[in-house]
């Protein structure tokens, strides 16, 4: 992976680490039983994962691989 690339998996990280911190405060859990939104760690990390999943998706891989 090429520096460029790196750089927005990184970005799409922590960008989905926000919006995923920002979706347990807006929206959260009311009952404490949902395993994503229930605790802001879980929201946080799951968050980063989409976000990192996300912008990967347009890192561009080199013509020979």
């Amino acid at each position: 992976m090429t520096r460029k690339g790196i750089i927005l998996t990184i970005t799409g990280i922590l960008i989905g680490m926000v919006a995923g911190y920002f979706y347990y405060v807006e929206v959260g859990c009311i009952s404490g039983t949902c395993p994503i939104t229930s605790k802001p760690l879980n929201s946080t990390l799951y968050g980063g994962l989409m976000g990192g999943l996300l912008f990967n998706m347009f890192v561009k891989s080199p013509k020979g691989e």
